[in-house]
């Protein structure tokens, strides 16, 4: 629930700073909070810290005459922290000039004369017209995370992208063009880029996920030493096994190392999905997934990386990258890819600031009107260009090859083709990227005529090849020659079992060359890169884990 407005009272006198705030909590204690102080520092300290909270005072009630600093003197500084507040000033007969001056200096709303009795005749029926003005242009400030610093900031970017992922609400502040940002930052000691500010008023400077993943309640630490089934990996396959294993009695754990849903959770709408007529974002799909999850006992770990695997007879033991260790008697890995790196001149030095690997939504409002690139052909890089095209002046997706055909539905073809601001650039690559702090522009190179031609860019977003995330793993586990996971018959060559395989038998359909691991998604070597694909791999893979666990 939304905290109540205040009313802040400021009076050195201690017997008429109780008998105001018994009068106030009489007649306004249901609609608002009621604060005090007796000092105009001790004041002040606690405005900023209600300004760092978000709280909001709608009226101040201040003494004219006070050792340390006057009311007028005062309401001059905290009318700085919260200027829609409305300012009543506490006088003698003798501070009547004061008050009138500051009708015209700081704006001041009404100015009372003490003694106040009787408050139903003298004080409620003023104070009650005031807040009533005050309420009638009050908007309530948003209640959640807050995040401060420069749009073209990488670091910036990695803080609002993983919030976002992780579906935590927050607030952008760019500092360049936000004067609350500028205020905020004011009131801190030492700020440091990029500042998160949490709905308590601590801050965090220049955090890593892992610290605001800690702040915000999502879990970085196993409960337990062991499990049935550990699954790394929170994209579609590896949430379809978390739901199937758990809800079949599997003591499960997740740990993903960025965020739930994958790349299919950074898609901006998925159309082609099983059971959703008009489609879902790729962040819902993993939300739904994940309190599907959590319903059935799963433990998720995130943001928690695994950094290596060693075997211990029948048991999988993990480490992960804070130190600790989780053992299992089943496997799955699920970690899907990530995309490719635009080797080009510029790109590296501006990637997070302007040049991003992904759909980056969370930068679309900075690219409005102006003129984006997307680099892929695949239903990522057209999912990316339908959602971008709501904002962008014109989105310019850029293709190597000939067709969109090859690579993308033609539900995704279709729209874009029916969509007058996306241009579709064939046979073209981009040969450079341009700009000092961020990106203004790209060069692209016809593949066909050779001819070259620069473009002013606000945003480059890519989505070009696929390379598993599997380094990880010990030698043990079989890959192909690009990382891919060799699963089941793709292990039988020359009618001869994978090397060092002990069992009796095959290995099962997902199963790696090491009894008990699995694989299923987009890591696994011939998979078909499509979220119904994975969901479907990591949902029958729990029936092969259990063949698995009933065997040992």
């Amino acid at each position: 629930m939304a905290t109540k407005p205040i009313i802040f009272t400021l009076d050195d006198d201690q017997e008429v700073l109780r008998a105001l705030e018994r009068d106030l909590r009489k007649e306004f204690s249901r609609g608002f909070r009621i604060m005090r102080a007796s000092t105009g520092a001790e004041a002040l300290d606690a405005l900023q810290q209600l300004r760092l909270r978000n709280d909001v005072v709608a009226l101040f009630i201040v003494d004219q005459r006070m050792p340390e600093m006057t009311g007028v003197e005062f309401l001059g500084q905290a009318i700085k922290l919260f200027p829609n507040a409305k300012k009543v000033l506490l006088t003698a007969y003798a501070d009547t000039n004061a008050a009138i001056q500051a009708i015209n200096v700081i704006n001041l709303d009404y100015y009372l004369m003490k003694p106040w009795d009787p408050p139903e005749e003298n004080l409620f029926p003023i104070l009650n017209d005031l807040l009533e003005q005050w309420q009638s242009v009050y908007r309530p400030a948003f209640e959640g995370v807050r995040v401060i610093g420069h749009q073209w900031s990488p670091k910036a970017h990695g803080v609002k992208d993983f919030l976002a992922r992780n579906r935590v609400p927050y607030r952008w502040m760019d500092l360049e063009a936000d004067p609350e940002a500028k205020q905020l930052l004011e009131i801190m000691d030492d700020p440091r880029l990029p500042v998160v500010v949490f709905p308590d008023g601590s801050t965090l400077m220049q955090p890593t996920n892992v610290e605001i993943a800690e702040r915000v309640g999502l879990r970085t630490q196993a409960e337990q030493p062991f499990y049935d089934l550990v699954i790394v990996g929170g994209g579609p396959a590896g949430l379809a096994a978390a739901v199937y294993g758990a809800s079949e009695g599997l003591n499960t754990l997740l740990v993903e190392r960025e965020a739930t849903g994958g790349q299919a959770g950074m898609s901006s709408r998925i159309e082609n999905y099983l059971g959703f007529p008009v489609g879902l974002s790729g962040a819902d799909l993993a939300r739904r997934a994940v309190a599907q999850a959590a319903r059935f006992g799963v433990e998720i770990l995130t943001p928690a990386e695994v950094t290596g695997v060693r075997l211990e007879e029948h048991y999988k033991i993990l480490t992960l990258s804070n130190g600790s260790e989780v053992s299992c008697h089943a496997l799955m890995i699920a970690t899907g890819v990530s995309y490719k790196r635009l080797d080009v001149m510029g790109c590296d030095i501006l990637t997070g600031a302007g040049v991003y690997y992904g759909a980056a939504m969370t930068e679309a409002p900075a690219v409005a009107g102006q003129d984006v690139f997307i680099v892929g052909a695949g239903n990522s890089a057209g999912q990316a260009a339908m959602y971008f095209q709501r904002y962008a002046q014109t989105v310019y997706m850029v293709v190597r090859g000939d067709s969109l055909a090859k690579s993308m539905s033609s539900y995704l073809i279709e729209q874009i083709d029916a969509t007058p601001n996306i241009k579709v650039l064939l046979n073209s690559e981009i040969t450079s990227v341009a700009g000092r702090e961020h990106i203004e522009g790209v060069t692209v190179v016809s593949n066909t005529g050779g001819t070259q031609q620069d473009y002013p860019a606000a945003g480059l977003f890519i989505f070009i090849g696929a390379q598993p995330h599997t380094d990880w793993l010990p030698a043990e586990v079989e890959r192909d020659n690009y990382g891919f996971i060799l699963t089941g018959n793709d292990l039988i060559k020359d009618g001869k079992r994978p090397k060092g395989w002990a069992l009796d038998r095959d290995p099962l359909l997902l199963e790696s060359s090491v009894p008990g691991i699995f694989a299923a998604g987009d890591v696994r070597h011939r998979s078909v890169k499509r979220v119904a694909s994975a969901v479907g791999e990591g949902s029958i893979a729990v029936q092969f884990i259990h063949q698995y666990l009933g065997s040992l």
